[in-house]
């Protein structure tokens, strides 16, 4: 078995050449063509990174800024408003005109704490358990002691009390 001698003619030889000089061409446009895609895709990828890192860097910022902001504000928050509920007035049997004086008496009382930050009413908070409970109240001709159950201090200051007969 013999390889065929397509060698020795000019028109074979003509067209193996011009299919390995193609090869070689396209394969160096190839080459030229990738290298410019990546190249390009390399300039932006870098330039993201940038601009993430620049972002990431004022996001920090911002956040800190945010954090003394709100450190800052928390301090400054003072009570707006007080709100008392009696909790065991059905067993008095009292009609709630009778709870609502019993209440507004109580939160005149203690008016003086609207307006006042945070911390100072947290601070005095026993004082203000004193204020209530050392009073004795009058309704419907009966004498009327509290006693606090709950105090929660914040912007609203709840109070949740239990009346007992004096």
């Amino acid at each position: 078995m013999r390889i065929p001698p397509y060698y020795r003619l000019p028109s074979w030889q003509r067209f193996l050449a011009g299919m390995a000089l193609g090869g070689i061409i396209s394969w160096f446009i190839f080459l030229f063509v990738f290298g410019q895609w990546q190249e390009r895709y390399s300039k932006e990828i870098k330039l993201q990174k940038d601009a993430i890192f620049e972002l990431e860097k004022d996001k920090e910022i911002w956040q800190e800024e945010f954090k003394k902001l709100n450190k800052e504000n928390q301090k400054k928050l003072t009570v707006q408003d007080i709100s008392i509920k009696i909790v065991n007035n059905e067993k008095y049997k009292l009609d709630s005109f009778s709870v609502f004086q019993l209440e507004d008496e109580i939160k005149e009382d203690i008016s003086m704490m609207v307006a006042k930050d945070i911390d100072t009413v947290y601070k005095s908070s026993e004082l203000i358990k004193k204020i209530i409970e050392n009073k004795t109240h009058r309704v419907n001709e009966k004498r009327y002691r509290v006693e606090v159950k709950e105090l929660v201090i914040y912007t609203t200051v709840s109070i949740e009390l239990n009346i007992m007969l004096d």
